[in-house]
């Protein structure tokens, strides 16, 4: 059924409510995330799937226009951005190897010198924007206006609400921060720092958005209006990390089901690349038990099954 992602928006619908239909059973199942208190009121029975193929069209089920809070899926977005703007002098600060502990784990930290194993955790997702802060004066700024432009949607946005909940509960972030700060990995005040994460992670953007935002991956490297942010190598590297770091301490079992660059986010979200096809983006907001949405990992591994697209 591969043709259904090139061939015509009718085989292209039909699989999609094929996919719903599939993974009806699991919607509701998990939970949203509890720790994040404007995320856990969020009701659990959403889902949308959304398809953009590499000219920007976008097909999609379900909730797919319903816009919700992309938390970590922006970790991709802004890796790419320091990587656009400073080059890979970014690898010498964090590291490109999957934890094996959750996201927001202080363990390796110590023993490794205050470098954080991937980008996609935590600690590794502030040093990025540590990184951006530096280089543009305004990460969370400059990676809004990117979502923006590269989802065709001026109304993206922040959540003022999700951002301050964040704030509130963000003990864990700061101790990261402090703690990589005490080995000189982070360049910026620690509590400015925390406000761009914090702005960062309240993004709120729909799969319509995600799917479109993450077709630069898709190209190569190239941008919505055809200009290069990465090289082909540098989004190779983007997809790579996505492929083994992307789900948290699932990322294996991630690819053993589904076979595609991906990057969950504790809102529920997953957005997921086919190299030189398409770019998806799936929404359900129950969380199995490493912060991953339950339905939306089973449709894309449906997606991938009746497709057979995949980078294996």
């Amino acid at each position: 059924m591969a043709a259904a992602v090139d061939g015509g928006a009718p085989d292209l619908a039909g699989l999609l409510e094929r996919i719903a239909a599939d993974v009806a059973p699991l919607i509701g199942s998990g939970t949203p995330a509890e720790y994040i208190p404007a995320l856990a009121e969020v009701d659990p029975r959403h889902f949308g799937m959304a398809v953009a193929d590499l000219d920007g069209n976008v097909h999609g089920v379900g909730d797919w226009r319903v816009p919700f809070s992309a938390q970590s899926i922006t970790k991709v977005f802004a890796l790419a951005l320091a990587l656009a703007e400073g080059g890979d002098s970014l690898w010498r600060r964090v590291g490109r190897e999957p934890s094996g502990n959750p996201f927001n784990s202080l363990v390796q930290l110590e023993h490794e010198n205050g470098i954080p194993r991937n980008p996609f955790i935590n600690a590794g997702a502030l040093v990025v924007t540590d990184r951006l802060q530096t280089l543009t004066g305004d990460a969370s700024s400059e990676l809004l206006e990117f979502l923006r432009a590269e989802s065709g949607n001026p109304d993206v946005s922040f959540d003022a609400e999700v951002a301050a909940s964040e704030h509130e509960h963000g003990d864990r972030n700061a101790a990261l921060a402090h703690f990589m700060a005490s080995y000189g990995n982070i360049d910026n005040p620690v509590p400015a720092l925390l406000d761009h994460y914090f702005w960062q992670c309240s993004i709120a953007m729909s799969c319509a958005d995600l799917a479109r935002a993450g077709l630069f991956l898709a190209r190569h490297g190239l941008r919505a209006d055809g200009s290069r942010l990465l090289t082909r190598s540098e989004a190779k590297q983007v997809n790579a990390v996505m492929l083994t770091c992307g789900t948290y301490d699932a990322a294996g079992e991630f690819a053993y089901r589904v076979g595609l660059p991906g990057k969950s986010g504790v809102g529920g979200g997953i957005v997921a690349v086919v190299p030189g096809r398409c770019a998806l983006a799936v929404w359900s907001p129950g969380l199995d038990s490493r912060g991953n949405s339950v339905a939306g990992v089973a449709a894309l591994d449906r997606f991938t099954t009746l497709t057979g697209l995949s980078v294996f």
